[in-house]
């Protein structure tokens, strides 16, 4: 399980790794504000790293429920001075982009990985991502998010998704993506009721039967808290409680706010399903 991205190999048979939320945005649904003036931004960033964080993945635009999209040029002006900072203290950053054009100057800036939640909704990105040589990770996503908690609806949340993400993954390797360079997430809480991100959670070893590194995202996030009885800030043995679960199943990448603690979860996660494979 090797994931190739830019620059960097991440040998995902050795590890899980431990991907750190930096939100660019004034309006995002966890920290929307704290980290929008780019002192702020930087100072976070290498915070997550000093606590284990592997990756970086910087947004300048909310994808939170009824978000509006932000133009580029409003979301480049909020990244571009965060982005090489950290890149120049040797962080590996993603860039949390559906834009095309985002992504390449984000690319140019030292980005290597282009995380679109709309998994290629742009048809510039795929070139954009294989002419850099860039990671790519591809989220399903029903609706936009506008819409998306309108009224998600499943037959099979878990084969529907697989198959959507198989899909965008043929797509992407068809325009020129070299499949090493791909990785997949289901999307948890996009275009999902809770009973949809559980069963996806619950059979995350159906989507990582596609061969590829599964990312999964469930930090702070709604589904959690109605299922404890929680506000945002008050969701993390949720959110590692999913996590752990997940890695246990086979996810090999974690999004998440919380990086100390998920550094942890997901090391003693990864222990036990050792311990069960032999």
């Amino acid at each position: 399980m090797i994931w190739r991205c830019r620059h960097r190999t991440f040998d995902l048979t050795r590890r899980v790794l431990v991907m750190g939320i930096v939100n660019v945005t004034p309006d995002s649904f966890s920290d929307g504000g704290r980290f929008q003036e780019p002192e702020a931004a930087i100072a976070h960033g290498r915070a997550l790293l000093s606590e284990g964080a592997d990756l970086l993945d910087l947004g300048g635009e909310s994808t939170r429920p009824g978000s509006a999209p932000v133009p580029a040029d409003e979301q480049l002006r909020r990244l571009m001075p965060v982005i090489e900072p950290l890149v120049e203290g040797g962080a590996c950053v993603s860039i949390d982009t559906s834009n095309a054009a985002v992504a390449e100057a984000a690319l140019a800036a030292g980005a290597e990985i282009v995380n679109d939640v709309t998994a290629l909704s742009d048809p510039a990105m795929t070139g954009v991502v294989a002419a850099a040589g860039a990671g790519l990770v591809l989220m399903h996503m029903q609706g936009n998010p506008r819409t998306m908690q309108k009224d998600p609806r499943y037959e099979d949340a878990a084969r529907e998704v697989r198959e959507f993400l198989q899909t965008r993954l043929r797509g992407a390797m068809a325009a020129g993506v070299l499949e090493e360079r791909i990785a997949v997430d289901p999307g948890i809480g996009f275009g999902k009721k809770v009973e949809h991100s559980l069963e996806l959670i619950a059979r995350i070893d159906e989507v990582a039967t596609l061969g590829r590194p599964v990312v999964l995202g469930a930090s702070r996030k709604s589904f959690i808290g109605r299922l404890i009885e929680a506000d945002v800030h008050e969701r993390l043995e949720g959110g590692l409680a999913a996590a752990a679960i997940a890695v246990f199943l086979g996810a090999r990448v974690i999004r998440t706010h919380d990086v100390a603690e998920t550094v942890k979860a997901a090391k003693i996660a990864e222990i036990v399903a050792r311990a069960r494979r032999v």
